[in-house]
């Protein structure tokens, strides 16, 4: 049978006294927290421990003695033993160094033989070996000393994280995570330090003065006042949102299409995470917190500099007056793309009727654009300089606003694209039906399936016919969709980097990766163990460490949910719809939340 001692290193050097801890419930082990150090009252002891498994929650008690010999001292480890009847235990450890060496001797008392024990009464050792033989005695334990630092433990968070009630339930993974639970929630017992003026000393990772920061004593004084503005701006914003004209038809779809908008609620949301009263619940709401603080902190200051850049040497008149020329330059390029159209490009034959109407069709439309961009031209400057003022909510929200105008100035791309992909997808869908007439078949609407069907003379002619035309004008249109349908794509590219760019700055855990890189302890992934010491006529010596959680598990457990804006088909759906001419929206609907 193996008994394991968690054993902090802080108090290895301990003076005597006695051992507080705790026993892990359904495991042969126990947990040391601190050392009481003598002289101190028995009855103060049990009411300090009491005291302190109230403001904790964990289940306290005396495990049993320690003693390091020193001078003037003699008989002081007898006097421990004999402390086990005024705290009776199933087990009392009576753990004993010896001066010049590294590893501790450790006998463990069962209850009945503290009970029968007369002073003249010799005990039987149980005393835990190292290395033994395959037989041993009956009724002996061997005892196994695991060497842990208090403070990384204390601060450490098991993965994968696990609620309270699943851990208490839990059977399998239970021993490591009581002891972390264990050593975290005992923070109460780590406030006593050699500075107080009470009855008792003990020894842990902070007897030797409390480990504070002014700095952040300051914060959270100053986030209280902060919390408090936050959430009256935060009601005034839900109250100008609820008017009734923000609820009509045309200002809803907008605001449900506009990226900035999109962008405006989603950090209003984070604004009410971090301004709630309530404190963290658990670890995970504590990171979630930490993050979007830290997400929000990077974005403002992402913004300050850009902003600070826009309005240095002029910088917004030098965007201004190259935006005309380059809007001009490419509905330019447009009209001679489209003059190659109503040629022969590629030396292919097209439909001249077809090609004609086409070309002049969306050459009107490139004037009318041009025209456009001639009436908005003065204030193209004005616009830019007040939108750069959105850069001081943040980085997020001035990609947002380009990506907007992007969708704004390349609104006759997208037209050609829309018009060129009916007028494609109806052709195909015409000959995919007549194709289907042909062979006998029809497509039953309330099936949804194709069934048989026959046909009379007339409608096989007429079907003849309109087959006949379709086909061959589809390499017209088709050549019309491809060269628009590339144009969209491009534009689509760039604002999906944008996109990207925006769900980047929103979601990724900053904070939880430079916890990870500055205190790779903070996430644990689990233990390893290595042997400390191994001296004959002592117990085994294992140290534990941590291993760190990995960089990309900290990413994918600790990412903020965020309104993602990947494709929302595969590449082979894309590829579908792109062949038969279906409208293509491929970054997904801003109501659609992910994780």
């Amino acid at each position: 049978m193996v008994l394991k001692i968690f054993f902090p290193q802080c108090c290895n050097r301990a003076d005597s006294g006695l051992l507080v801890g705790r026993w892990i419930s359904g495991h042969d082990s126990a947990v040391v927290l601190a050392v009481i150090h003598y002289p101190f009252i028995p009855g103060q002891v049990k009411q300090y421990i009491q005291q302190i498994q109230a403001q904790s929650g964990v289940e306290l008690s005396v495990l049993g003695s320690w003693s390091l010999p020193k001078d003037g001292q003699e008989g002081m480890e007898s006097f421990l033993k004999d402390l086990s009847t005024i705290f009776p235990q199933e087990r009392w450890l009576q753990i004993s160094r010896q001066l010049g060496k590294t590893g501790f001797s450790c006998e463990v008392l069962g209850r009945d033989r503290v009970c029968s024990k007369n002073p003249g009464e010799k005990v039987e050792k149980k005393k835990s070996e190292a290395g033994g033989g395959d037989e041993e005695q009956e009724g002996e334990e061997k005892v196994i000393f695991v060497h842990y630092e208090q403070r990384k433990v204390m601060l450490s968070q098991l993965h994968p994280i696990e609620s309270r009630d699943s851990e208490s339930k839990s059977e399998a993974a239970s021993e490591l995570r009581q002891m972390f639970g264990t050593v975290a929630r005992s923070q109460p017992l780590f406030f006593l330090d050699k500075y107080d003026d009470g009855p008792l000393k003990s020894t842990h990772w902070q007897s030797e003065g409390r480990e504070a920061s002014i700095i952040v004593e300051l914060l959270k004084q100053a986030s209280v006042p902060l919390c408090v503005l936050v959430s009256w701006l935060l009601s005034v914003w839900t109250w100008i949102c609820n008017f009734r004209i923000f609820t009509v038809f045309p200002l809803r779809f907008l605001a449900s299409k506009l990226s900035t908008c999109v962008q405006l609620r989603y950090r209003a949301e984070h604004m009410r995470t971090l301004s709630a009263p309530e404190a963290a619940a658990g670890h995970t709401d504590f990171m979630r917190k930490a993050n979007v603080l830290v997400s929000v902190l990077l974005d403002v200051a992402l913004g300050v500099f850009l902003m600070w850049w826009l309005y240095r040497d002029e910088h917004i008149a030098m965007l201004a007056s190259t935006l005309e020329p380059a809007a001009d330059r490419v509905a330019q390029q447009l009209e001679e793309l489209l003059q190659w159209l109503m040629g022969a490009p590629a030396g292919l034959k097209m439909n001249r009727a077809l090609d004609q109407v086409l070309g002049r069709f969306f050459l009107y439309h490139i004037h009318l654009w041009i025209s456009y961009i001639h009436l908005m031209s003065p204030f193209i400057q004005g616009i830019l300089w007040y939108g750069g003022l959105s850069a001081c909510l943040g980085l997020t929200f001035a990609l947002s606003l380009l990506s907007d105008m992007v969708a704004l100035f390349t609104f006759h791309i997208y037209c050609f694209y829309v018009y060129g992909a009916r007028l494609y997808c109806l052709k195909i869908y015409g000959l995919s039906s007549l194709w289907r007439l042909f062979r006998g078949k029809k497509w039953n609407v309330l099936r949804q399936r194709v069934d048989s069907c026959s046909y009379d003379l007339d409608q096989l002619f007429i079907g003849t016919l309109l087959f006949t035309i379709l086909l061959f004008l589809l390499p017209t249109t088709a050549l019309y969709y491809l060269v628009f349908t590339l144009l969209r794509l491009v534009v689509v590219l760039f604002q999906g980097v944008l996109h990207l760019s925006v769900d980047f700055i929103n979601s990724f855990p900053l904070f939880a990766v430079a916890l990870r890189i500055c205190r790779p302890y903070r996430l644990a992934e689990g233990v390893k163990f290595r042997v400390l010491c191994e001296e004959p006529g002592t117990a085994l010596h294992l140290l534990m460490e941590i291993n760190p959680l990995k960089c990309g598990t900290v990413v994918q457990t600790y990412r903020t949910p965020t309104y993602s804006c990947y494709p929302r088909d595969s590449w082979a759906a894309l590829v579908k719809k792109l062949f038969v001419g279906e409208l293509i929206y491929p970054w997904r609907h801003k109501t659609t939340k992910a994780d």
